[in-house]
């Protein structure tokens, strides 16, 4: 079914309602599409397998390989963003298929052999052909997956049904590092258990894609007209990003991406500080991905009705008090945690938020586009932070390092703030 930009976003109106005035969405109840769910088991079920692995790759690369924390900062710009160089294009090639899953499957099916890779790589260059292969394998399989998931959702409900969607994800992001720190309780040194676990749920993940997931399409139009069945042309055009309102978040998003530096940067930073065992080192991660886990569908509701640009700034907000907070000379439990759980807040307010959000401001025929593109930025713009803060830890030291971006944070946050209500009237205008 033909599901236009109007519908999705419940129209001009709605879209400055959601998004400006504080009024909510009306109508329909509340229903899960069963397809999210599936692409919900999906992902938690790669993320068992991605997440196990990324919990013990900082200290994998600085304390087993003996690597320094430049080169652990190239692999985690690379973790963040080498998805990026195919995202636009897999979201453009999803567009002119018509059919998301056939490229998501594709994104999966690379990630699991790069896991694969794991098992025989040792050295630092290996490492980073083996990290390159697994992002771009998350590159091709995100806009695709992000689409088949709006054109599924209820449009009132577009940013809640991200959250569920996020929130089975965060089931699996937060099973990884549990278990990669149970098998390194049992087994001290045990990473190459861990890979051959990764790879067994990877496995599993593109076997469920593959036969749970209906081959949806999408981009088709209600009308039965000639015009109904165009499609992007196979080379990509920049104008497709031209959309009111698109141009202004993909800026806001590049800006604020700058300055979010990689979640084992945070981590190392509050084990230097206070020097806890190496195998506490997963739980870090698993106190971040619970706390997502619990807010991703009701930060998700409240940009519904309070606006998603609105909760997307509120969630950097929370990554500034989590740089301060892990800045601060402040040692001990508690500290801790209130790192993670202002951590986990950032990603259960800007993850699933920013998919709707792009959703909203791109047209159905460039959905998957749209939805790349907004990726792109971020992760690019990612990369180019996880790189950057390994030098300011080397030149500076990490408590410094990190106050220097968090000040930073704090004067984008409130230029992104306008930057998107700009973009947002600017849309409604249309």
């Amino acid at each position: 079914m033909y599901i236009s930009i109007s519908d999705r976003n419940g129209g001009k109106r709605d879209l400055a309602g959601a998004d400006i005035s504080p009024a909510g969405p009306r109508g329909k109840p509340f229903r899960l599409s069963p397809v999210i769910l599936c692409l919900g088991v999906v992902s938690m079920l790669t993320d068992v397998s991605s997440e196990s692995v990324s919990a013990i790759l900082p200290l994998y690369i600085t304390g087993f390989l003996g690597l320094s924390t430049i080169a652990f900062g190239i692999l985690d710009g690379i973790n963040q963003g080498a998805s990026a160089i195919v995202r636009i294009a897999a979201g453009h090639a999803s567009d002119r298929l018509g059919r998301p899953k056939r490229v998501a499957l594709a994104g999966y099916g690379l990630s699991m052999v790069a896991r694969m890779g794991l098992l025989f790589a040792s050295g630092f260059w290996a490492l980073t052909g083996v990290v390159t292969a697994d992002r771009i394998g998350k590159g091709i399989r995100t806009a695709p997956r992000d689409a088949l998931i709006a054109v599924s959702a209820q449009p009132e409900y577009l940013a809640r049904h991200f959250g569920v969607h996020r929130m089975l994800d965060n089931i699996g992001a937060a099973s990884g590092p549990l278990l990669a720190f149970f098998i390194l309780m049992l087994v001290p040194n045990g990473y190459g258990i861990v890979f051959v676990v990764s790879l067994a749920f990877a496995a599993i993940g593109v076997a469920a894609l593959a036969l749970l997931v209906p081959n949806l399409k999408t981009g088709e139009p209600r009308g039965s007209g000639p015009a109904s069945k165009t499609r992007p042309a196979w080379g990509f055009r920049w104008r497709l990003l031209r959309e009111p309102g698109i141009g202004r978040l993909l800026v806001a998003a590049g800006i604020l991406g700058l300055l979010t530096v990689g979640d084992g940067f945070i981590y190392l930073v509050l084990q230097d500080r206070d020097s806890f065992a190496v195998q506490w080192f997963p739980l870090l991660y698993v106190g971040t991905n619970v706390v997502f886990l619990v807010l991703a569908v009701p930060l998700g509701r409240l940009a519904d009705r309070w606006g998603k640009a609105r909760v997307f700034v509120a969630g950097h907000v929370a990554l500034l008090a989590c740089y301060l907070l892990a800045a601060a000379p402040l040692g001990g439990l508690g500290p801790t945690v209130a790192c993670l759980v202002l951590l986990g807040a950032f990603y259960a307010a800007t993850d699933g938020v920013l998919a709707a959000l792009a959703s909203q401001l791109t047209p159905p025929d460039k959905l998957a586009t749209g939805l790349g593109a907004a990726q792109t930025v971020v992760a690019l713009s990612r990369m180019a932070a996880s790189a950057g803060f390994g030098v300011l830890w080397f030149a500076l030291g990490p408590s410094t390092a990190m106050t220097v971006v968090g000040g930073c944070l704090a004067a984008a946050v409130a230029a992104s703030w306008f930057i998107l209500r700009g973009g947002l009237r600017q849309r409604t205008a249309v």
